[in-house]
């Protein structure tokens, strides 16, 4: 590898986001960029979780490229296989994988004010130089684990559901799987069916909507093979997500009848009240994530699988015990405890004007302008940024309409001739206002712990409005929000004129500039 690159953009990540920002750069004639992988392969969370049931919850019609459309008429949701097939295809169709730095990590990343241009610098001590800096590292990668007593003395395997040790036969075993999120519910099912006993240590319920077939119906199959079918399915999938999911956020018209429905399909597979009062949750629906299976209650009510609702109090040379005393035994245990969600960016250290740290700005929760740019960091963009996550919908959806806005944005610096751009502190401003009501207005303030949020409990991570009006309030110039930099060791920062904007009625969603 060359100890110096020196590029028009520089990105970091390589799945969905990483992915979908090298083909708009291709699709630009823009040729003089990386894409800089920790792995040694594409695919992001999808080529990390390989836990046994690994899937999408969201119908890979939706949950693909606009430009590179799902078009399976049979399958609906493909597994964590299917899907890093798909990105690997992605990658191979739009010539990507000459621009893939794989085994690649970013140590640290400098803003050179002297030249306005970022200055990265990678594990290996490999000097990268660009115009444009992109973090597409996504939200669900820095795997969480926690800081329970004697969990260093447990002598079986131990592993992350994120981190799937395939060397452990569960066969006969006792397994204990901590943790009742979305990867504890698809795994479970696949674990008890060789263990010989499982033992699920849940913290805090979730609610669970039944999950449509993995595999369409004949009928569906019939349709789907007709001239336009794909796209309008794909459609339909993005609409009905909006109108039907999104207002559970917010205690709208659809959160009570998916609270039924939830509940419904509790009593449904679960039988035994107290099994049930253990599993029924006791805040309103969405204020975590969803969980959509349909086999997970089914699965508690085998006689080799228990749900223990006490706290762990400590980890032992063979098992847990909780805090009532009971000593349970286990050969393995599985941490499907989820991710450290609202640590952005982190292990890196990312420095803008001035010296300034990003980490340290966010070390009471990050913040970013439409989960996409940070005022102080000229030319540096985030893809899944904070606040972006779309808890009722498609996220590669989300960061396509980011990378739209990226695009723009670098479109624009190229036309002024301006050395760097960034966003502006007024535009800043507004946008956290904006943020702070609507996030106000959803279920997440009210409710517990979750990776929706910071430690301290601020909202960093879900998007809390409909994903048209993501795209909307991301259709605006970038002239109406940024700023060109002037290339000098003060950083003088050269203002434009910020258009404003009366608020639009679409869930008291005003525009972003």
């Amino acid at each position: 590898m060359d100890e110096h690159l020196d590029l028009k953009v520089v990105i970091v990540g390589g799945g969905f986001g990483g992915l979908g920002m090298g083909v708009a750069l291709k699709q630009a004639g823009i040729d003089s960029f990386a894409i800089l992988e920790k792995g040694g392969d594409v695919g992001g969370v999808w080529r990390e979780n390989t836990y046994p049931g690994c899937s999408c919850d969201i119908p890979s019609h939706l949950y693909s490229f606009s430009f590179a459309p799902y078009r399976s008429a049979r399958t609906r949701y493909p597994g964590q296989q299917e899907i890093l097939a798909y990105l690997r295809g992605v990658a191979d169709s739009y010539d990507l994988l000459p621009h893939l730095r794989l085994h690649t990590t970013v140590a640290e990343a400098s803003y050179r004010e002297d030249i306005a241009r970022w200055e990265l610098t990678t594990g290996t001590g490999q000097r990268i130089v660009a115009d444009l800096l992109v973090f597409a590292v996504g939200q669900l990668h820095r795997r969480y684990i926690p800081d329970i007593p004697g969990r260093a003395d447990f002598t079986g395997a131990a592993f992350h559901s994120a981190h799937w040790d395939h060397c452990q036969d569960l066969r006969g075993r006792d397994v204990a799987v901590v943790g009742t999120g979305s990867s504890a519910a698809q795994l479970l099912p696949k674990i008890a069916a060789d263990a010989r006993t499982v033992t699920v240590y849940q913290r805090t319920p979730h609610w669970v909507l039944p999950k449509p077939s993995a595999e369409f119906g004949s009928i569906s199959r019939w349709v789907l093979r007709t001239p336009g079918a794909h796209r309008l399915y794909r459609r339909a999938l993005y609409y009905g997500a909006d109108i039907v999911l999104a207002p559970i956020m917010h205690r709208g018209w659809s959160a009570r009848p998916a609270q039924w429905v939830a509940r419904t399909h509790l009593r449904r597979h679960v039988s035994d009240r107290a099994l049930r009062a253990a599993l029924t949750p006791d805040y309103p629906i969405g204020s975590k994530r969803i969980v959509f299976d349909s086999r997970f209650y089914s699965t508690l009510g085998r006689e080799n699988v228990e749900l223990v609702t006490d706290p762990i109090a400590r980890v032992t040379r063979n098992g847990i015990e909780t805090g009532d005393g009971t000593h349970r035994r286990a050969d393995v245990i599985v941490w499907a405890t989820g991710f450290r969600a609202p640590e952005f960016l982190t292990p890196m250290t990312v420095r803008g004007r001035g010296g300034r740290l990003l980490h340290e700005q966010w070390s009471d929760g990050a913040e970013a302008f439409l989960g996409l740019a940070v005022p102080g960091y000229p030319s540096a963009f985030l893809i899944a940024g904070p606040n972006s996550f779309n808890p009722a919908g498609s996220n590669p959806g989300m960061k396509e309409h980011q990378i739209a806005y990226i695009m723009a944005c670098l479109r624009w610096r190229d036309a002024i001739g301006a050395p760097a751009i960034e966003v502006s502190g007024d535009a800043m401003q507004q946008y956290r206002q904006w943020l702070a009501q609507a996030i106000a207005k959803t279920v997440w303030p009210a409710t517990g712990r979750s990776w929706y949020k910071h430690e301290n409990g601020r909202v960093t991570n879900p998007w809390p409005a409909s994903a048209r009006t993501f795209a909307r309030m991301l259709h605006h110039h970038p002239a109406e929000a940024f700023v060109a930099v002037a290339t000098n060791v003060d950083a003088t920062v050269t203002p434009l004129p910020i258009r404003q904007h009366p608020p639009t009625h679409d869930e008291a969603t005003p525009t972003a500039s």
